[in-house]
């Protein structure tokens, strides 16, 4: 295996199309590559299970939200209630569920979606303000009309030729590598064209 430099992000490829991206991505997935992303301008309908993505762990943060809002909602009225200051309102119990319902509600919905923008900030590593993808000039398309699909450096089975080799086979055009730093590199890639029919 080639050494490969120390700032290389990875190498990232253009596909014409989202159905031609969507292929790609389960060639990809299934010759066991693990870290690799896609980049469209919009969601591409199955690309999810192209990339062998499970179900999204932000609904355990959800859940696990949910439950600290209600149990917190519980203790605090509860306590409140009935231990710190009991008093008896038009003869309800020093706890009664009826009037709690609103604080049990407001308080689990809240600690719910905290806990999804937590788990969500959490699990895509965000904010992010930059990233070396954001390095290579071609990627300016991905907000239009571009279709990307980067393999990372740092995947096992990554390696320089073979990698760019593999997304010429799969349809990817104007291929690159991909550096954290271009300043790093003096002699950055040319990207390739596409190849002659």
């Amino acid at each position: 295996m080639s050494q490969r430099p120390s700032t290389l992000h990875g190498l990232g490829a253009e596909f014409p199309s989202a159905s031609a991206l969507l292929h790609a991505a389960e060639k990809i997935q299934s010759m066991g590559f693990r870290r690799w992303d896609v980049y469209s301008p919009f969601p591409i309908h199955g690309m999810d299970h192209a990339m062998g993505f499970k179900r999204s762990r932000v609904s355990l943060f959800s859940l696990l939200g949910g439950i600290t809002g209600l149990s917190t909602a519980f203790a605090l009225i509860y306590y409140t209630s009935a231990i710190n200051y009991p008093l008896i309102v038009q003869g309800k119990p020093y706890f009664a569920l009826e009037p709690s319902m609103p604080i049990f509600f407001e308080l689990t919905v809240l600690l719910t979606a905290f806990g999804t923008i937590i788990g969500l900030l959490l699990l895509t590593l965000m904010p992010r303000l930059h990233h070396p993808v954001f390095n290579w000039d071609r990627f300016k398309r991905v907000t239009d009309d571009g279709f990307f699909l980067v393999l990372e450096a740092t995947d096992p089975r990554f390696d320089p030729d073979s990698s760019r080799k593999l997304l010429t086979e799969i349809g990817g055009t104007y291929i690159s590598e991909i550096h954290h730093d271009p300043e790093l590199d003096p002699h950055p890639a040319r990207p390739e064209m596409e190849p002659a029919p």
